[in-house]
């Protein structure tokens, strides 16, 4: 379904999702954002972040083996990485543990706040690390019912849709 999105329509859902999440107290309150580099078939992050990099110290992370690095967004210090994925470059690492929020997207969630993800388990073992606050952003289409969830699972404390702002947590 996301394949068949127009750009119009893809624009237009991640406008309302991402003016939802800028209205929550998480995102007020936050200053150090963990998101995401999006995907052509995920929401699009990009007018996000062009928007906010100068009021919120953002983080993108960095497919390192079976592990995510997190780093600092610099928009001039991208390059493609692992899956076709723009990943920040440099040395300077940061701990999992001191993001306040954390933006993740899924192939699908359900109202629990369980996700599906790309089957790497990347997130899975990241939100295992840290306490922030866990944002699930996707198109409403994505957001189902019930999903299998495993005791490691990590849901999400909300999630964001066009049609929708559900708190799961």
């Amino acid at each position: 379904m996301r394949l068949m999105l127009t750009e119009a329509e893809k624009s237009l859902a991640a406008e309302v999702v991402f003016s939802r999440l800028e209205k929550t107290a998480a995102f007020l309150m936050a200053k150090r954002i963990l998101l995401y580099h999006s995907l052509p078939d995920e929401l699009s992050t990009h007018a996000f972040l062009n928007k906010w990099a100068g009021r919120k110290s953002f983080f993108l992370p960095r497919v390192n083996g079976v592990n995510l690095d997190i780093l600092p967004y610099d928009k001039s210090r991208l390059e493609l990485g692992s899956f076709h994925i723009e990943e920040p470059t440099g040395d300077d690492l940061t701990d999992p543990d001191t993001m306040e929020l954390i933006i993740i997207p899924a192939v699908a969630y359900d109202r629990k706040g369980n996700r599906l993800g790309r089957g790497k388990g990347y997130y899975d073992r990241l939100l295992q690390s840290t306490r922030a606050t866990k944002i699930g952003v996707a198109y409403h289409f994505q957001l189902l019912d019930e999903l299998p969830a495993e005791p490691h699972d990590i849901p999400v404390d909300m999630v964001i849709t066009e049609h929708t702002l559900l708190i799961t947590g």
